[in-house]
């Protein structure tokens, strides 16, 4: 009696079941992908919506500037101090660019911890606080809020359909804070490079490609509503070899060391004068945030209003070489401007102020190398400044060379970011992105280890519990230190 033959299911191709088990189609892994991808088009659409309406804040101030001049020593205070108010309680994460944050929430990976960072209600706040800060003439950009808000809606979306684990939280929360920077500038390879080098800190080559992937779409969404454009258009600039490589260290060393001096003004050490600053302002928040919007009105009113909103407008005509700002120091002021409003802890970035700075000095700078084009200069002074101030050289390089559109200037724009960063480690060793994320961090490890030695130990009397008041939940960073 001849043996049974075999079943159907055991004769099928062996490498075609071969394929189809490979983890590629698995559908866990196609779930992840889809809504990363998903994540992609609504951070693109966000980003989107974001620029637009800062355009339309910062030129509702300037509608109200032509009202009088005055306004701003009134409106500014008034609207800094309200949002100082607004930010004490639960939106107070909102507060500061909002790199810090993603920072830490890629370090910390407590959900509670995380999910107060990141919420919804956060991301929503920081954009609309933020759209008010630029109506009130502040000093701030939307980068950074960008990334906040981004990488507070991959994680919300993570979480929703199901990837709640924390290993599955950071690659969410990484991959929103690149496609953030890569939509609010249009720079996909600045978007990849900042979460590598800014984010990360490291490169995972398991999921590099839904990085990159998550990247690329928001960039494609963004192509297909915004058009094919460089931030400040095409710069057509080259630095010839020779005494114009001055240049590269002139930008590198002086823009390097403000950047540093602008990011250690706004850290705010515990320590040393600059504390001084940091318990005025925890102790009266709301007063010093006024306090901190009349500076920046007055100094409007000594610079013909320049300073105020993103400087984008500036940035761009001086990088194109359009206009020539009147006044000279418009670099400094500038500077300066960025630092009173960060001071009053109200929601915003620095990247945009940051680039205008930079062209500002970048100008300055060109003034004495005549044998320099000065479209060559201006661009190493904006990428010089950004790397002294975030300590990001690879970042602040890739991102000048793709917001203007120029290849010619590779080799100069890095070696000049190379050399900020050096010189401005002297003020900053630490990046104060990373600073700032570090604090948060201590913070929170601090408030953990008091919350269990206060449940290992006997309840002390009722007046000595005032600082436990909240042992469940993560602490807050303290009022000095709050980026």
């Amino acid at each position: 009696m001849s043996a049974s033959p075999e079943p159907a299911s055991k004769s099928t191709n062996p490498r075609l079941q071969a394929l189809l088990g490979h983890e590629f189609f698995a559908p866990h892994h196609w779930k992840r992908r889809l809504v990363l991808w998903s994540g992609a088009v609504l951070v693109a659409l966000a980003a989107i919506l974001f620029a637009k309406a800062s355009t339309w804040s910062y030129h509702l101030f300037l509608g109200i500037l032509k009202h009088g001049s005055w306004i701003p020593l009134v409106l500014t205070p008034l609207v800094f101090g309200l949002l100082a108010w607004a930010t004490e309680g639960r939106l107070r994460a909102a507060r500061g660019s909002g790199i810090p944050q993603v920072i830490a929430t890629l370090h910390i990976e407590n959900a509670d911890f995380r999910a107060r960072m990141l919420a919804l209600p956060i991301a929503v706040g920081k954009m609309v606080l933020t759209l008010i800060a630029l109506a009130a003439g502040a000093s701030v950009g939307r980068e950074g809020p960008t990334v906040h808000v981004s990488a507070g809606l991959f994680y919300s979306l993570g979480r929703r359909f199901g990837f709640s684990d924390a290993k599955a939280a950071s690659r969410f929360i990484l991959a929103g804070g690149a496609a953030g920077i890569a939509a609010a500038f249009n720079t996909p390879l600045a978007g990849v490079v900042f979460a590598i080098e800014e984010l990360a800190g490291t490169f995972e080559h398991r999921f590099s490609g839904l990085l990159l992937t998550a990247v690329i779409i928001g960039g494609v969404v963004s192509l297909g509503i915004m058009g094919n454009y460089s931030y400040f258009g095409e710069v057509e600039a080259s630095l010839p070899l020779g005494h114009a490589w001055l240049a590269v260290l002139l930008t590198g060393v002086i823009c390097g060391l403000l950047g540093g001096l602008f990011a250690r003004l706004i850290l705010l050490s515990r320590r040393g004068p600059l504390a001084q600053i940091g318990r005025l302002r925890a102790r009266w928040p709301v007063w010093f945030a006024a306090g901190c919007g009349l500076a920046l009105a007055l100094l409007g009113t000594c610079t013909h209003n320049s300073i105020y909103g993103t400087g984008y407008d500036q940035a761009r005509a001086i990088v194109q070489g359009a206009a020539s700002m009147p006044d000279q120091s418009f670099g400094i002021a500038k500077l300066l401007a960025n630092v009173v409003s960060y001071w009053a802890g109200i929601p915003g970035g620095i990247f945009s102020p940051a680039l205008a700075v930079g062209a500002g000095l970048g100008q300055n700078i060109a003034h004495f190398l005549p044998g320099a084009p000065a479209g060559a200069v201006v661009l190493l002074g904006m990428s010089a400044y950004l790397a002294g101030v975030t300590g990001s050289p690879l970042t602040s390089a890739v991102i000048a060379m793709e917001l203007t559109d120029n290849q010619d200037m590779v080799i100069p724009i890095m070696a000049a970011c190379l050399l900020a960063r050096a010189a401005a480690s002297l003020f900053c060793p630490t990046p104060v992105y990373r600073d700032f994320a570090e604090r948060m961090v201590r913070d929170f490890e601090q408030q953990a280890a008091r919350a269990d030695q206060a449940s290992a130990e006997p309840l002390p009397a009722a007046s000595e519990t005032t600082a436990y008041t909240e042992p469940a939940a993560p602490a807050d960073p303290p009022r000095p230190s709050q980026p």
